[in-house]
């Protein structure tokens, strides 16, 4: 049955369906007493008529916003933007928006968006970083709102959500070993950081102690530097490295192409990150490990969602497995 109308009304809805506007409504938001059959009946009619419900409306009966504010540091958007799609993901079918407020590390920009979001009524803030032993410039101790936070540091009794970086390094360097290789080193970032020491300590666990690490910068100019020191010194060559993150890994493979070193013939090559603007254009493409940030982004938009119903989530770091995604700088495809 059509219905001559610019806007499709809940009693528009309704009157098809042959039910009352509260039994449209209850059907419609999950409510009320009736048969699932005819749940799915009225939920079928509404999408068959093209009906939305009206935002303001739909807010004022239920006392909420349906937006989430993402607050972050990372304004380059290597981190937030996948954590963010994955957000995003988990919170579209609930007709919930999600609005991204970037803040440098300026603790005044900060409080400005803090300000605003709180302003808007938002249902929840989802703190998004980019490492995750240091904190974003704001301080929510005293905020309402559910707070769920994403690759940065926490409270300890705030719900946190992280990448498992040592099950991911273990995993890559167990897989330079299930192909052969034997005389391993690790290429990595600045020791400062909580990553590069975990990352380290499961390659030293699979490796073993003796294992060399190579410490320096996030740049590919460390890596080019890193196989510079390993060739000039006076042991052998190593036959797999394993690089803190992708950017470091594309300069490894890069110099030991200059050496005419072939990858992954003479030297297996694994990165971390699997940023694919970096591992998919590096020559040969790099095995790394998918940190699955956007899986960290959905189960951070489910998280807020339970807490923005008033269910408890328990707090603490949740820890969520890494991926590896084998290239041909491994030469071969990933064990079934």
């Amino acid at each position: 049955m059509a219905i001559a109308t610019d806007r499709i009304r809940l009693s528009d809805v309704a009157q098809v369906a042959g039910v009352s506007v509260a039994t449209a409504s209850k059907a419609l938001n999950g409510t009320g007493r009736m048969t699932l059959e005819t749940r799915e009946r009225i939920k079928q009619i509404a999408a068959d008529l093209g009906f939305r419900p009206n935002a303001m409306a739909r807010a004022l009966i239920s006392q909420r916003s349906f937006t989430v504010g993402l607050l972050t540091n990372d304004t380059y958007g290597r981190f937030t933007l996948p954590v963010m799609a994955g957000v995003s993901e988990a919170l579209v079918d609930e007709g919930v928006s999600v609005f991204l407020c970037g803040i440098e590390d300026d603790p005044a920009l900060g409080r400005v968006h803090v300000d605003a979001m709180l302003d808007k009524q938002v249902d929840g803030i989802i703190l998004s970083g980019k490492r995750i032993d240091k904190r974003l410039p704001v301080d929510l101790s005293e905020i309402s709102v559910p707070i769920v936070y994403v690759f940065t540091e926490a409270p300890d009794d705030a719900v946190s959500l992280v990448s498992d970086d040592a099950q991911g390094a273990h995993e890559a360097v167990e897989w330079l070993v299930s192909i052969g290789r034997r005389r391993l080193v690790h290429v990595t970032g600045p020791k400062s950081f909580a990553s590069v020491r975990e990352r380290a300590g499961a390659f030293t666990q699979v490796a073993g102690e003796s294992a060399e690490i190579l410490y320096g910068s996030w740049s590919e100019a460390w890596g080019h530097s890193a196989v510079d020191q390993l060739c000039s010194a006076e042991t052998d060559l190593p036959d797999g490295i394993f690089c803190g993150n992708d950017q470091i890994a594309r300069g490894v493979v890069d110099a030991l192409r200059e050496r005419h070193i072939a990858v992954p013939r003479d030297v297996s090559v694994v990165g971390f990150d699997n940023w694919e603007i970096v591992s998919a254009a590096t020559r040969p493409p790099l095995t790394s490990v998918d940190m699955n940030l956007k899986a960290l982004g959905r189960e951070a938009g489910r998280l807020i969602l339970e807490l923005s119903g008033g269910r408890h989530v328990e707090p603490g770091i949740r820890k969520l497995p890494c991926k590896l995604v084998v290239r041909e700088s491994c030469g071969g495809a990933a064990p079934a």
